[in-house]
């Protein structure tokens, strides 16, 4: 079971594999694994104390950003994260980021922005989409129409709590819906990255 993976100069933590979305984009459906991961299909989801210990195997100062992400939605597990952070913090000054795709709000029934104080450096939200019916085209989330405006509203809220917010984009996207994204990411206060869309990650 693969609960920790590297790719490129980054070290990435694979909590779950529950998601509330079914992009049409995702690596989910097109592989099983990054890099050399192995399968990121999860028998079970590990516990919080497996995760550190499997970190605490790896020499922390190798790699240029701890990341949560995997073949989920990490932030179902929210407090494990928190733990896992804080714990990681007393052995280690590696940069955290979370790959999110800004529906924890949604996910929990309140505001979660707080909850990321201290426990990341980063937090990069996947956009993709400048519309709420655009979004739910692409994303198939379970929250409909709710998804896209639920992302804008964590992402300006989070803001306040993480040093770096960053929004992110697929390079397939036409020139005028890559504008409309910028401008919402712009609203938001956050960073705008477009990322390169593949169906293979395994290189």
């Amino acid at each position: 079971m693969t609960i920790t993976y590297v790719y490129g100069k980054n070290l990435y933590i694979n909590l779950t594999n529950r998601c509330p979305n079914a992009c049409e984009f995702c690596l989910r459906s097109t592989g099983d694994h990054v890099g050399d991961s192995g399968s990121l299909w999860l028998e079970r989801e590990p516990a919080k104390e497996e995760i550190l210990a499997d970190l605490k195997k790896r020499d922390l100062s190798q790699y240029a950003q701890l990341v949560y992400c995997g073949f989920g939605e990490p932030t179902y597990r929210l407090e494990d994260i928190k733990w896992i952070s804080a714990n990681v913090r007393k052995i280690s000054s590696i940069p955290i980021r979370i790959n999110t795709n800004g529906l924890s709000d949604l996910i929990f029934g309140r505001d979660t922005a707080p909850d990321f104080a201290g426990i990341t450096d980063a937090v990069s939200i996947s956009l993709n989409a400048s519309t709420p019916e655009k979004y739910d085209a692409v994303c198939h989330s379970e929250f409909g129409l709710q998804a896209l405006p639920a992302i804008l509203t964590f992402a300006k809220r989070v803001k306040q709590y993480v040093p770096t917010v960053i929004m992110t984009v697929v390079d397939t996207l036409p020139a005028d819906e890559l504008e409309a994204c910028r401008r919402l990411c712009a609203d938001a206060g956050a960073e705008f990255h477009v990322r390169t869309y593949s169906e293979d990650w395994t290189g």
